[in-house]
């Protein structure tokens, strides 16, 4: 069995999207003060580093993380490597894929890119250039039956086209992930374990994600 964390480790200076909080961790006691015990306290986005976004993230009436199923969040998974030249998810990129038979009959789905290494080359620094899918991938995924799609960056949809991507998939109720790490991962079929925080009546919520051969 080989396993592969592909969650973000959670520090202060980990990249968020523009316009979020950044992640804030406060030791409440300490030992060495004297103290009983260690306790922390974090403050950051339910969108920060490896998340899952429902439905109600861009639809006002969707489901909450509380009703997700979790066979939507478990089970086999693609992944998918996307040339380093791709700048952008479209359709015609998926139509044109070499597995796009693999594609059109996964359930859950995870697109590695050239993202994942922006996590080891610039792991402090927000980049706008990510690859992403734009509104004629998700159109063409949204007709797959999927429950999952993954990228390995903090969205799904490109930089300058968020809305409207995010809308088409999650209008169909397949659990997006983000913020993965997928750089040591290769090409293939894997058992995927998403477990996102019960956070009730939100639209998102942090996730330890792994992936296992």
């Amino acid at each position: 069995m080989i396993l592969y964390d592909i969650s973000l480790p959670i520090t202060e200076d980990i990249p968020v999207w523009p316009g979020d909080p950044s992640v804030m961790i406060n030791q409440l006691s300490a030992i060495v003060n004297g103290d009983s015990s260690n306790v922390s306290q974090i403050q950051m986005c339910v969108h920060t580093g490896t998340h899952i976004d429902a439905p109600k993230h861009f639809l006002d009436n969707g489901k909450t993380v509380e009703d997700l199923p979790l066979e939507k969040l478990i089970g086999e998974t693609l992944v998918i490597v996307v040339d380093d030249d791709v700048k952008t998810i479209s359709e015609e990129v998926l139509i044109h894929h070499p597995r796009n038979a693999l594609i059109n009959k996964a359930h859950k789905l995870l697109f590695k890119t050239k993202n994942s290494f922006y996590w080891h080359e610039h792991p402090n620094v927000f980049q706008d250039s990510y690859v992403g899918i734009d509104a004629s991938g998700a159109a063409y995924l949204s007709h797959l039956d999927l429950d999952l799609i993954g990228v390995d960056y903090l969205s799904i949809a490109s930089f300058d086209e968020t809305t409207i991507p995010h809308q088409i998939l999650l209008e169909k109720e397949i659990i997006l992930l983000e913020g993965v790490d997928l750089s040591q991962v290769p090409e293939g079929v894997f058992n995927l374990f998403c477990l996102p925080l019960l956070l009730v009546g939100c639209e998102g919520a942090p996730a330890r994600a792994i992936l296992i051969k």
